[in-house]
């Protein structure tokens, strides 16, 4: 796993070791932590976090003939092992961060601008995903990233039902 941020829109990407997450704002650091993305005037979670497969990276690689740094994706967080798209619309966890899958993160023409061309097509559907921080916390470069836990919510049974059983 590798972690991305950039300071402001079309910046480079830097990696990073570790990172802050804040849910309503994103990472900070990053360009849409402090409203200053390409589409920071767009409001809503959905630019809080990004991920993308490291597979699919490799794939695009392999099918296109077109290879990228992982940092290069413009991702914030560049997983290894881990099927995103199936995250669409759960919780899960990146170390001790729990974030909600929003929707499949497709690339545009403005990314594809910023890298080679081929990659707008290289990346369609295995683009990654967008994600909001639901807690606060810091990610680090390795953290696990797991569905999160359901928790079952107790119910307690009348008294009179307690003692039929």
């Amino acid at each position: 796993m590798s972690i991305h941020i950039a300071a402001k829109a079309e910046a480079p990407v830097r990696a990073v070791a570790q990172v802050r997450a804040v849910p309503g704002k994103g990472l900070e650091g990053d360009r849409y932590f402090n409203a200053s993305g390409t589409y920071s005037d767009r409001p809503g979670p959905a630019r809080e976090i990004t991920l993308i497969e490291s597979e699919a990276i490799d794939a695009m690689a392999k099918d296109n003939d077109l290879t990228i740094q992982a940092g290069d994706a413009r991702r914030n967080v560049v997983t290894h092992g881990v099927p995103l798209n199936h995250l669409v619309g759960r919780e899960f966890t990146v170390g001790g961060v729990r974030l909600r899958g929003i929707r499949l993160c497709e690339p545009c023409s403005h990314l594809e601008g910023l890298t080679r061309k081929g990659v707008l097509s290289g990346l369609i559907h295995r683009g990654g995903l967008r994600a909001e921080i639901l807690t606060e916390g810091v990610i680090h470069v390795g953290d696990p990233i797991a569905p999160a836990e359901t928790r079952l919510t107790a119910v307690q049974l009348p008294r009179s039902a307690a003692r039929e059983h």
